[in-house]
């Protein structure tokens, strides 16, 4: 070949030339290609025929996407890499290093791999250990939405609970979910494989939580099931107290929960189930009722014994008289137990012929003994009333006789009201007193004020109601109404002496020295004295009576209108006096100017 530029045609691709430069002693080429002189000398049929070469091959290729999974089949092995073939125009390498747990790779074999990324030469950088992450936290995810039971390894314990390997990712499995009952020792599950569920997944954090636990739960449902299916009314069991409530005890029976409640212990009434059961004592029990639906069992202790009813005098009816114990207390009335087992009802209403009794406490407690008369008896259906107010006469009976409007009587304070009092007159009569009419002077909230619960009082009648049955009582009237009185002497205008006694924020009470027994009222603006200075508690001066109002007992005074009003006196008399000087002095003047024509006229004749 001569050193000289000559032309050389590509027989393997469309005819086409190139200029070749000197060649150098080895025969290469010195310059580069110029590819730009090769575009601009290719005409148009050739770039439309290369086109479609370009698609044929590019059909060829997958279309591969970054962060995917493919599979790939290992093509070579040497000490640092694994080449893989994707498929795709070029083949992928992996480091040796991420197959240190898969010993038995080799040429040939299928394996998942990841595209990392693909570089700007089209090279495709795989990984078979992200691949193997992804592919397993989608098998996570699946186990979640499916709930799925999967086989877990305790790979160490942790703080609160443990940690387990799925598919090669830990989990955490705290300690409340390891076991139905408390677990103590986290140790013992290390190493071992164990069924799990997955009851949690963050996505953002990727954490998993998972739960031994709920499957035990389920297994115990399952059981509790298919042994409330076998169970019917009235079969009797064999149970242990597992646990001890106020209502009741929750039994074991095998497996299945039930309740017992407290009033199916005993026939008795009792306060707490401890007086019947204990905790692991194992009794046998009676099925009172299932419920298949909400898998609930209710159990009865004291129906395996004969009903008391049974045992019963049967020569009790109404109208015989029983004694019995206070067992319950209720709003309505107490339970009167007559033997172990049986009790009866004692209404409020039958308990005294007193219509007082605002409560059952203020009758009678639990623990008390007392007589009673049967009011009701059905023995079919075990219910029993009793009455005590019918052991004695009705004291309302001809209580006109006894309880005239306006006789006398010394009674027995009982209880307060925020309105009154009420005075036990005999057994079984009692009447109120209101508040307004325990006293004529004294101003009274609350009557406990005036006397004391126990405390004698002489009352009279002023109201008798036997439909009713109330009485009404007052003691103020036993005396005249001082107010009567009070009236021709405290009227308006007058003036006494008093003392403040009491200073309030709008005025001051008063007593007057003649009366300690009745309170004026000044307001605030009527305590100013003449020199500007408000008047103080202890004080004695002169008051005028502004205000007198019997029917509401209220007395208004003023000591600031006492030297206001002599002021007003003065100046009114000074301004008569006035007018009375101004009238004579005008007569004389008009007098002078008569006379003074007179002496004119007498002059001129």
């Amino acid at each position: 070949m001569s050193n000289q530029t000559e032309k050389i045609k590509i027989k393997s691709s469309p005819s086409y030339e190139i200029k070749n430069e000197k060649l150098n002693d080895q025969g290469n080429i010195k310059t580069s290609f110029d590819w730009t002189e090769y575009e601009t000398h290719l005409n148009n049929d050739i770039q439309e025929k290369r086109k479609k070469f370009e698609e044929i091959y590019t059909k060829t290729l997958p279309d591969i996407q970054e962060l995917e999974i493919y599979q790939g089949i290992i093509t070579h092995i040497s000490d640092k890499t694994i080449i893989v073939d994707i498929g795709f125009k070029a083949e992928g390498a992996i480091p040796i290093s991420e197959f240190r747990e898969d010993s038995n790779i080799q040429i040939g074999n299928n394996i998942e791999v990841m595209v990392v990324k693909i570089d700007y030469k089209g090279q495709c950088i795989l990984s078979y250990q992200k691949a193997k992450m992804l592919r397993n936290w989608q098998r996570i995810n699946e186990a979640y939405e499916k709930s799925e039971v999967i086989l877990g390894y305790v790979a160490a314990r942790t703080k609160g609970g443990l940690i387990v390997e799925i598919f090669d990712i830990e989990c955490f499995l705290p300690g409340s979910h390891i076991n139905v009952k408390p677990v103590r020792d986290y140790d013992t599950y290390v190493g071992k494989t164990m069924e799990i569920k997955v009851v949690k997944i963050n996505q953002k954090t990727k954490n998993v939580v998972v739960s031994h636990k709920v499957l035990i739960e389920r297994d115990i449902e399952e059981q509790k099931k298919e042994m409330i299916s076998k169970l019917d009314k009235g079969q009797v069991l064999e149970g242990k107290i597992k646990n001890i409530l106020p209502y009741g005890a929750f039994v074991d029976l095998g497996g299945v929960d039930a309740l017992l409640h407290i009033t199916d212990m005993s026939w008795p009434h009792i306060s707490h189930p401890t007086e019947v059961v204990q905790l692991e004592q194992e009794l046998k029990f009676v099925v009172l009722g299932v419920d298949k639906d909400k898998n609930r069992v209710q159990l009865g202790l004291k129906q395996l014994q004969p009903h008391p009813w049974n045992s019963l005098d049967k020569n009790l009816k109404v109208g015989s008289k029983v004694i019995g114990k206070i067992s319950v207390i209720a709003d309505y009335g107490a339970f009167v137990e007559i033997i172990p087992g049986v009790e009866a009802l004692l209404h409020i209403s039958e308990m005294s012929w007193s219509t007082d009794l605002s409560s059952t406490q203020d009758f009678v407690q639990i623990g008390d003994e007392l007589e009673a008369v049967i009011l009701t008896l059905d023995r079919q259906e075990r219910k029993m009333s009793l009455s005590i107010k019918q052991l004695t006469p009705d004291p309302w009976i001809n209580i006109q006789e006894r309880y005239s409007i306006g006789s006398k009587h010394i009674g027995i304070v009982k209880k307060f009201t925020n309105f009154g009092v009420f005075i036990k007159l005999e057994k079984g009569i009692s009447g109120i007193v209101y508040t307004n009419d325990l006293s004529w002077v004294k101003k009274i909230k609350h009557p406990s004020e005036f006397c004391s619960i126990n405390n004698k009082l002489e009352v009279i009648v002023l109201a008798l109601d036997t439909q009713a049955r109330r009485l009404n009582l007052g003691h103020k009237q036993l005396t005249e109404n001082p107010w009567e009185k009070y009236e021709k002497i405290y009227y308006v205008g007058s003036i006494h002496n008093g003392i403040i006694s009491n200073f309030f924020e709008k005025g001051a009470s008063v007593k007057f020295t003649e009366n300690q027994k009745i309170e004026a009222f000044a307001p605030l603006r009527f305590l100013e004295k003449k020199d500007g200075t408000i008047l103080k508690k202890g004080e004695k001066t002169n008051f005028k009576i502004i205000e007198f109002n019997k029917e509401t007992k209220r007395i208004i005074i003023s000591h600031t209108s006492i030297y206001r009003d002599r002021d007003k006196d003065q100046k009114k008399e000074q301004r008569v006096k006035n007018r009375k000087f101004e009238r004579s002095t005008l007569g004389d003047i008009e007098g002078l100017a008569k006379l003074k024509e007179q002496i004119e006229k007498e002059k001129n004749k």
